[in-house]
């Protein structure tokens, strides 16, 4: 089974020069991207979670086939996206692992301890943030996506789940 599960994820995995060519570009417009998107669909859901001590800690989650970091922070608003700066905690990973995760496809402690997550920095805050976010529900965050776009999420995790 395992075997199966990682022949799966080899087979997804970002071609090297894809992540060449966009470690050349600056981040800025994918974190902006990636903080819009974001706040626009789960931040409606996870605003209510216990943020206290997380407001204000700079995070940095490095996709690593891509060569790409997003450098944010955590505010009572959503993220805020961040110059690339000294962050508190890093996150890093494949891109297919993070779709996984944010799928709730892959556990993020299977990925620990199979050292395809990395956790960096102030470990605390990091698994503070893991733990607060494996506590939502799958469908709880769905429905904070537009129904076109949730359709689309639900489409993307059947595939995923088939591979």
């Amino acid at each position: 089974m395992a075997t199966n599960m990682t022949q799966a994820v080899q087979k997804t995995k970002m071609p090297e020069i894809v992540g060449k060519l966009l470690g050349q570009l600056p981040a800025w417009p994918a974190t902006q991207a990636f903080v819009t998107a974001f706040n626009l669909t789960v931040w409606k859901k996870l605003r209510e979670l216990d943020w206290d001590g997380i407001h204000g800690r700079k995070f940095c989650v490095v996709i690593k086939d891509l060569q790409l970091a997003l450098h944010f922070s955590v505010t009572q608003k959503g993220l805020r996206a961040e110059k690339p700066v000294q962050p508190d905690v890093i996150f890093t990973a494949s891109l297919m692992d993070f779709i996984r995760l944010a799928l709730r496809l892959e556990d993020p402690d299977t990925l620990f301890f199979n050292r395809r997550l990395l956790i960096e920095g102030n470990t605390d805050v990091g698994l503070r943030v893991k733990n607060m976010l494996d506590g939502v529900e799958f469908e709880t965050l769905l429905d904070s996506f537009p129904g076109p776009l949730g359709r689309v999420v639900m489409y993307a995790r059947k595939k995923l789940q088939q591979t």
